[in-house]
């Protein structure tokens, strides 16, 4: 069920949603946190799909806050869209479009929405700001996430995440890695247990997993790590693989097909291993999963990206 409200307030947002779970049977009880999208109208329908998702593993209430370029000078008008039932999965949805001097103070906007007593986490899937710590809808929420890909400079952006980062900090591009760290540590755990004494690991210039993967690696092995970021050609956006030099022989990763990896070891037969881009759904259910600061990807971002340096434009792909 989706019910428009068109030029109307907070109050009565809230109003609705009571009248809707007297009435309707549809209730707010038994969600486990809020989560807060900031987004606008064309990254709408794509971010609250992910989120209906998500929310049949971590029920929640969503609120939505769409706003445009240039908003803040249209005259203030607050429209809003509650979705409860088959269109809100286990979730209930609140819409607000926003603009004029209702857009300046995003904060207040849905603090009248938030479910009492419950974490609230903030989602940017596209574009978010320098310092989410500090933002408006950042200094409401435990865990603030954002997605370094979506920026016009994902390596960039990168920077700016470390430089700003607060405890409570994420990003998708550290999501994204879960299933190359899970199957690199794999590896490593096996014998001969030799020490790796360089590692090369390439991917396109969009995929600033690719560089959190390097510093990862450098942090973790302390070996000598250079990476590349290609161009972006056709079928080729993520990381494309990962080589550890060790004394008694190399370890190859390498993704050439998309969401299959050849791994490639001494004394062992070729194997194909899954390892498919994760997709918004996968990466936000897993962020939800945890509701406390993830150090290790603090670590990474500020002290693992300031030892990795530039990437090296002479290192041969591999």
């Amino acid at each position: 069920m989706i019910v428009d409200l068109p030029d109307t307030t907070t109050s009565k947002i809230s109003k609705t949603l009571v009248k809707i779970r007297e009435e309707g049977g549809a209730v707010a009880l038994g969600r486990v946190l809020t989560l807060v999208i900031a987004t606008n109208s064309d990254g709408e329908e794509e971010a609250i799909e992910a989120a209906n998702d998500a929310s049949r593993e971590h029920p929640m209430r969503v609120i939505v806050v769409s706003t445009e370029e240039g908003a803040a000078a249209e005259p203030s008008r607050l429209d809003a869209e509650i979705r409860v039932g088959g269109d809100a999965g286990a979730s209930e949805v609140i819409v607000l479009r926003v603009c004029g001097d209702a857009a300046d103070d995003e904060e207040s906007l849905v603090m009248g929405l938030l479910l009492p007593d419950a974490p609230v986490v903030t989602w940017w899937p596209g574009r978010a700001p320098e310092r989410p710590g500090v933002s408006p809808l950042g200094r409401i929420a435990q865990r603030r996430i954002t997605d370094a890909s979506t920026q016009a400079d994902p390596q960039a952006a990168l920077r700016v995440l470390a430089a700003n980062y607060l405890p409570g900090d994420a990003d998708f591009a550290w999501t994204r890695l879960t299933l190359w760290r899970a199957q690199l540590a794999a590896v490593l755990d096996q014998p001969p247990y030799e020490p790796v004494t360089a590692v090369h690991v390439t991917g396109a210039v969009d995929s600033p997993s690719t560089t959190l993967l390097a510093a990862w690696l450098q942090m973790r092995l302390s070996a000598p790590t250079a990476y590349r970021l290609t161009p972006v050609d056709q079928g080729s956006h993520g990381i494309h693989g990962v080589h550890l030099e060790r004394p008694g022989g190399d370890i190859d990763l390498v993704r050439d097909v998309p969401g299959v990896a050849t791994l490639r070891q001494p004394g062992q037969p070729t194997h194909d291993v899954a390892l498919p881009r994760r997709n918004l759904r996968d990466c936000l259910a897993d962020e939800l999963r945890r509701l406390d600061p993830d150090e290790l990807y603090g670590e990474v971002i500020t002290s693992g990206l300031a030892l990795l340096g530039e990437p090296d434009p002479e290192e041969a792909d591999r």
